[in-house]
C-alpha cells in the first residue's frame, strides 16, 4: 500500500501546486483509516482552497476521479478533503474537546 500512498502524494503535490498561489503554505496530510483505506488532506490557504476545488467544485471532482483510478488498481479505498487552516484548527480544536 506504500506505493500507491506515494503514488497518490506525489501526484497531489505535483497538481497543486499548479493550481495554487501559495504553495510554501500547503500541507498534505495521509492517515490510513484502515486496511486498504487511506484518506488525504489538503490543508491550504482560504484563497488557495477556491481556486483548487474550482468552480462548481469541477477541479476537486476531476482530481479525485484521477485519485480514485489511482488507488482501484490496488483495491485501495481513498478519499480527499480539502481546507484552509483555520478550517483545519477548528477541526482539531472540536476533537481535543
Amino acid at each position: 500500500m506504500q506505493l500507491v500512498t506515494d503514488q497518490i502524494r506525489n501526484f497531489l503535490q505535483y497538481i497543486a501546486v499548479q493550481f495554487i498561489e501559495f504553495p510554501a503554505e500547503a500541507q498534505l496530510k495521509v492517515t490510513e483509516l484502515g486496511p486498504k483505506r487511506l484518506r488525504f488532506k489538503l490543508v491550504l490557504r482560504q484563497s488557495d482552497v477556491a481556486l483548487l476545488i474550482g468552480r462548481n467544485g469541477f477541479s476537486a471532482s476531476a482530481i479525485r476521479g484521477v485519485l480514485k483510478s489511482i488507488a482501484e488498481r490496488d483495491e485501495v479505498n481513498v478519499s480527499l478533503q480539502i481546507h484552509s487552516h483555520e478550517e483545519e484548527a477548528e477541526m482539531q480544536a472540536r476533537e481535543r474537546h
